[in-house]
């Protein structure tokens, strides 16, 4: 009898050899600027702890504190049990943060995608999509079962054309964008698309994952970034990045939060965020209501490393934010310098496909307000070294 799993050894090996076998090495300490890495300390140019939040002990400190006053688990989903006081006092805390009506949380920034799109259009609707948007937002789409009109990225006049094509084609409609791009650090048009939302009636979303705590006052996000307060009625976003702990939230126009409440799968269907990361992510919103320094501290960093690597020849893409792809392309290549890096105590990870598109593999370096200057000036070197040895540099 044939073995019906052989297949996977096929495509395993067909991985390794295009360079695309995705290696996965084990984190041994806390979240910070340095980690042991696979029982080596290496510098950490990978995790998405912009603000270094994931280990502060502030947060530590509350997730202690309300596990003993509240335990651990919710035990239940939101809707029958599971909506603890602390999941509001959350929800309160992020709706006055991102200066929005109503907050609703999940239990992580992909769920808050899968949980929102099938709830606010369906069967007969239409959904305009940034072609590079994040895969819970594609997946989103997929499931709410709405025409999907890519559009090219980030190309407001593309759009127009394509709004305008399908024009009196469907019941509702929503456009929906990243907000800052998480490959290449590019951020969305928004005031084109909320202009465009209000001259087409469509609703208007967008993924902040990975502009909250990096822009806008504060690292309040792209909304108040480019001050549309208001005129965007959903923003999503995840506490697993600048808030340094895990979960997601819908925050925006009042009628959507209570629809979700209502109709939003993994909030119906799925149980609430735990005690201690509750408490966590309330602590790192209070922390950033309280003061901008560590927002300042991140960018400043950015500035720096972003220079210096250009002087040092490495093509790093349009990014505008923290977020800096060292472009390589080849897979293979990509790889090795990934391996290089480690060897000289950098932890950079290769992207290749699926995350981006064949032949645009790239080292996605992130850059943290934790990071010294001297820890930057490590990186930096060990970069100029491999780029030297692998041929990407002179």
């Amino acid at each position: 009898m044939s073995n019906p799993l052989a297949w996977i050894d096929d495509a395993m090996q067909d991985l390794r050899d295009r360079g695309l076998y995705i290696t996965i090495r084990t984190v041994e300490s806390p979240q910070g600027p340095w980690l042991v890495v696979d029982g080596k300390r290496v510098l950490n140019f990978c995790s998405n702890n912009y603000l270094g939040l994931a280990n502060d002990p502030r947060l530590v400190k509350a997730a202690k504190e309300a596990i003993d006053r509240l335990g651990i688990g919710p035990a239940a989903v939101r809707t029958i049990a599971g909506t603890m006081s602390i999941h509001l006092e959350l929800e309160k805390a992020l709706a006055e943060f991102k200066e929005a009506e109503a907050a609703i949380s999940f239990q992580s920034g992909f769920n808050a995608n899968l949980a929102t799109i099938p709830a606010i259009v369906g069967r007969g609707d239409v959904i305009f999509s940034d072609e590079l948007n994040h895969a819970s937002i594609i997946d989103g789409c997929r499931l709410s079962r709405a025409q999907i009109v890519r559009y090219p990225h980030n190309d407001a006049q593309a759009l127009r054309a394509l709004l305008e094509e399908h024009r009196g084609q469907y019941n509702r409609a929503l456009i929906v964008t990243d907000g800052v791009f998480s490959m290449d650090g590019d951020i969305a048009p928004l005031p084109e698309l909320a202009d465009l939302a209000e001259e087409f009636s469509c609703m208007l979303m967008v993924d902040d994952a990975h502009g909250e705590g990096v822009l806008g006052h504060g690292g309040r996000g792209i909304v108040h970034h480019f001050g549309l307060q208001g005129r965007v009625h959903i923003e999503v976003g995840t506490m697993s990045k600048a808030f340094g702990v895990v979960g997601g939230y819908v925050a925006g126009n009042r009628k959507v939060v209570e629809w979700l409440r209502q109709r939003g799968r993994p909030f119906l269907f799925s149980s609430a965020m735990t005690v201690p990361d509750t408490a966590a992510c309330l602590a790192a919103v209070q922390i950033l209501q309280e003061s901008t320094e560590l927002v300042d501290r991140l960018w400043e960093n950015t500035r720096y490393f972003k220079e210096q690597m250009r002087n040092l020849g490495f093509d790093i893409g349009q990014s505008v934010t923290p977020i800096t792809p060292v472009m390589l392309g080849d897979e293979k290549l990509t790889q090795e310098f990934s391996r290089r890096l480690f060897e000289e105590g950098v932890f950079a990870t290769a992207i290749a496909y699926p995350t981006v598109p064949l032949g645009k593999a790239r080292i996605r370096v992130m850059i943290s307000a934790s990071h010294s200057r001297e820890d930057l000036d490590a990186g930096l070197e060990a970069f100029a070294k491999v780029g030297r040895e692998l041929g990407v540099t002179h």
